[in-house]
Formats: structure tokens, C-alpha cells, sequence
């Protein structure tokens, strides 16, 4: 890489992402007050998609005043489901209350993600995934959250499709990368076209 990459993000999953890609980079997290911002943007009726894309933002731009000669991303994902957006459960009886909701019907993951270089942003793509749940048993659904509770907890909707999270879904419409948090393969294009990775 022609220029070092920081990772505005402690997600370990994006970090894998990343590097499992060959792409060079360090992690940053950034510190901000996301449910503050995010409940602000709601009381203004903002669109989930503006939504992830802000705090997608807001992290690149905290990272990139104290490292202005390098590349910052931020990331941000949001599920939005009948007009409400769905967050990462609290409790696994939270968790299994979003299951409930979201079965037997469609919600979406948008995954944002900013590039910002020297203090201005340089490119932004928000992935949009459409999942629709199966109409699975309330048996299934306690004795899944009781058996991952420790890694869905740390997932909007209470689930990972990249583990036993698969098999609560008939059908999924999207990027797989996108579903996990970060929209690869448009990033991985521009820093290919911009010369920060080998063509």
C-alpha cells in the first residue's frame, strides 16, 4: 500500500475483512456517542441509510484530525425494520424478543463505510442486504440464543449469519460482506482505482 490505513473501529470482524483481503492496516476505534447521534437523526425522521452513513462519518472524521497523512475508514451498520432500526440486544431476552419480530418476515442491514483522507472525505458507499427470516419454532429460537448468546450480543437483530445464525433464514438477497459490517468489494475497487493497492 502507497499510504498507511486505519480503521476507524474496534470490530474484530471487519479487521478480518480487511486483512484476510491483504489489505494493510491498523485500528483506531473512534470515540463517539452513537446512540446520542443516532436518536438525534431519528427525532428528524432521517432514513436509516443517512443514519449509518453519518456515524460512518463521524468515526472517520474523529480518526482522521489526529492522523490527517493517512487513510481513515469508518464504518457503520444499521437494521431497519418496519420504519424502526433494531440494536445490538441488551439481554438475551431482548435478543429473543427481536427474533420474534423480525420472523417470518424481510428487514434490511445497511453497511456504510467513509474514506477520509487529510481531514476530508474521499469516498462513501452504503450496501444494502435484504434478509428474510424462516418461521422457526420459539423451542429453536431460546435454545439458539441460549447457545451463542456470548457472540450474538455483540450483533444487531441477535444474530450472525456466519455461524448457526444461517439457518433462522429462507432466503438472503446481498453482499455477504455487507451483511457482516463493510461493503469489501466497492472498497477494495476504489482503492484499487486510486493506486493505494496494487492494480
Amino acid at each position: 500500500m502507497t499510504e498507511p490505513l486505519f480503521l476507524a473501529s474496534a470490530s474484530s470482524i471487519r479487521s478480518k475483512m480487511l486483512g484476510d483481503a491483504g489489505v494493510s492496516h491498523e485500528s483506531i476505534p473512534a470515540k463517539i456517542d452513537e446512540e446520542a447521534t443516532k436518536a438525534a437523526l431519528l427525532s428528524e425522521e432521517a432514513p436509516p441509510r443517512d443514519i449509518a452513513d453519518t456515524l460512518a462519518e463521524m468515526k472517520a472524521r474523529k480518526v482522521s484530525a489526529k492522523h490527517p497523512a493517512a487513510l481513515v475508514l469508518g464504518c457503520d451498520q444499521v437494521l431497519s425494520f418496519n420504519k424502526s432500526l433494531l440494536s445490538k440486544p441488551a439481554s438475551p431476552d431482548e435478543a429473543r424478543a427481536q427474533l420474534t419480530a423480525l420472523r417470518g418476515k424481510t428487514h434490511q442491514l445497511l453497511s456504510a463505510a467513509v474514506l477520509y483522507g487529510e481531514g476530508e472525505p474521499l469516498w462513501r458507499h452504503v450496501g444494502v442486504a435484504r434478509l428474510t427470516m424462516r418461521d422457526f419454532s420459539d423451542a429453536y429460537r431460546d435454545d439458539y440464543v441460549d447457545r451463542n448468546w456470548d457472540s450474538i450480543r455483540w450483533s444487531v437483530g441477535g444474530y450472525k449469519i456466519e455461524e448457526e445464525g444461517v439457518r433462522l433464514f429462507s432466503n438472503i438477497v446481498g453482499d455477504h460482506f455487507t451483511i457482516q459490517g463493510l461493503p469489501l468489494l466497492e472498497l477494495l475497487s476504489y482503492l484499487t482505482l486510486r493506486g493505494t493497492l496494487p492494480a
